[in-house]
């Protein structure tokens, strides 16, 4: 996820930001007037939802899944308050429980984060060893939230603009840099605005968790199963706040801090904070391998080598397509999984003896997905705009990130630029729910979180089980992966599974030993692997 969670020595910027908002203390969207239009129409839509259901055929080519899957579509109102006006369609995938009739257990429905991600891929989980057990006893639902892909497509620019020329990337932006972000900031929240129109405010994070209620009833459900990573624990906290009554089983899987003081714009300081501790775990580990990777002998020398390609890139980009932006976003993602460790430390060490051709795989703009790249920018954007007042005074943006880059230069500037429109945003904002529940009041509840973890910082997920009484957290010991259920920690799997299967869980709290950190395998002998998606 693009965005999350601030604490510790760092406090003190956020605090700067949030005294700028002037903002009335969160947690009032439950009582008034409009909160209490959109519960019932929330109501009104479920009830439709449970008498239509779902029709599921094959699913249509673009969707690119296994005739094994199927699809179709849920009808939810674009706004709650409004139940009986516009209606929009959410696509849905679904592949039947692969276990004995007997031992089926429901639907399980899964997010991956964003926001602006989609889950439709997720059914095909049913043919990874690890989620075999969970495939038996489950089917398997993954769908696109409001805005992303067929549902309801939310865009804010033409897409052949959000696939970028080599571009540059400084840590310590120029006045003149900073200027021309400012004036791309307000393009693109004007674009939004223009695009959208009055629809534009509806995509948010409640009316995401709505959305699900809305699904878990079309589906037959009368209590839902849900597994939500990075940003779908966020929607997901509020489901549970919402509708603690209708959870059966829920797992927050890298979870984002929900203190509504967070969202958005403290959440996204404190993931810069974090990724520069994970960069230096990436650093560490080529350290390590100097011996296959010639990067050097410790962390601070492969920093030395890497700087000495972006300063490369920056006189000749690679391929004409790779420039400073293009490496940086590309070396992001060695701070969201270790799994691109081994790739991203050859690419770099081939173009520095010469070879471009790993690092242009690597690093270059995906033009065939510039579409889908702009639509998950935008539902970015005009979820975590919308969903909180944001700073509007440019010297706060200005002071914030300028102190936190002294300490954490590799993200902070590139994740301000990202957020950036949402200080000229044009839709009304909106007050953070205040996300708790009673004693009692919610089933158990799991939370998985990686204790190094930069997307989603750790402290986020202490905050979660503070608010959520009775949840339970797994903690992986020392790693900092993004999303680790069905994932490589054994450990933490079957922590998983014997609670999506049973229920049970442990009183409180659990740790798991790390998983193992990747070997330096020889890559000319293998694919290099695609980096995934930065949720």
């Amino acid at each position: 996820m693009k965005a999350v969670a601030l604490y510790g020595t760092a406090g003190v910027l956020v605090l700067s930001g949030l005294s700028a908002l002037g903002a009335a203390p969160p947690g009032d969207v439950g009582t008034d007037t409009a909160a209490t239009a959109e519960a019932a129409g929330t109501a009104v839509a479920a009830a439709r939802a449970a008498a239509t259901g779902i029709t599921f055929g094959a699913c249509p080519k673009p969707e690119g899944l296994p005739a094994a899957v199927k699809c179709g579509t849920v009808r939810v109102p674009l706004d709650y308050a409004d139940p009986y006006g516009k209606q929009i369609s959410l696509t849905v995938s679904h592949a039947h429980a692969t276990g004995k009739p007997a031992d089926r257990q429901g639907a399980l429905i899964y997010n991956p984060g964003g926001p602006g991600a989609s889950s439709m891929y997720f059914p095909m989980a049913t043919a990874v060893p690890a989620w075999k057990p969970l495939a038996a006893a489950y089917d398997l639902v993954g769908y696109a939230p409001r805005g992303v892909g067929r549902s309801a497509p939310l865009s804010c620019e033409d897409p052949a603009t959000n696939a970028e020329e080599p571009t540059a990337a400084p840590i310590h932006p120029s006045e003149a840099f900073k200027r021309k972000k400012i004036a791309q900031a307000k393009a693109y929240a004007a674009g939004c605005a223009r695009k959208a129109g009055p629809a534009l405010r509806q995509y948010n994070s409640l009316n995401n968790a709505r959305d699900l209620d809305v699904l878990r009833a079309a589906l037959g459900e009368r209590k839902i199963t849900f597994m939500g990573a990075s940003y779908g624990t966020y929607f997901g906290a509020l489901y549970a706040t919402l509708f603690p009554s209708h959870v059966r089983r829920m797992v927050f899987d890298s979870a984002v801090d929900p203190d509504p003081q967070q969202i958005w714009y403290g959440n996204n300081l404190a993931q810069s904070l974090a990724f520069e501790s994970r960069w230096a775990d990436f650093r560490t580990w080529v350290a390590k391998h100097d011996k296959t990777y010639h990067l050097g002998a410790n962390e601070s020398d492969v920093l030395a080598s890497y700087e000495t390609a972006r300063a490369r890139l920056t006189d000749k980009p690679a391929g004409s397509t790779v420039g400073p932006a293009q490496l940086q976003a590309a070396y992001l993602q060695a701070g969201y999984y270790d799994d691109v460790w081994p790739a991203d430390a050859y690419a770099l060490s081939q173009y520095l003896k010469g070879n471009a051709k790993p690092l242009i795989k690597l690093a270059a703009p995906d033009r065939a997905a510039a579409k889908e790249n702009e639509n998950g920018t935008a539902v970015y954007t005009a979820v975590e705009c919308n969903d909180a007042p944001w700073p509007t005074d440019w010297r706060v943006w200005d002071a914030d990130n300028t102190a936190l880059a002294r300490r954490a230069p590799f993200e902070t500037w590139d994740n301000a630029w990202m957020n950036l429109p949402c200080a000229y945003w044009q839709a009304p904002q909106q007050q953070p729910l205040d996300v708790r529940t009673a004693e009692g009041a919610l089933p158990p509840t799991l939370i998985l979180a990686a204790e190094r973890d930069a997307a989603t910082p750790y402290p986020g997920a202490l905050e979660l089980q503070r608010r959520l009484r009775g949840s339970v957290l797994i903690t992986e010991r020392d790693a900092g992966t993004h999303g680790i259920g069905g994932g490589r920690n054994t450990c933490v799997n079957r922590y998983l599974d014997d609670y999506l299967l049973t229920g049970r869980t442990p009183v409180r709290r659990a740790s798991c030993a790390p998983h193992p950190q990747p070997d330096p395998v020889s890559l000319e002998k293998r694919t290099l692997p695609q980096p995934r998606p930065a949720l």
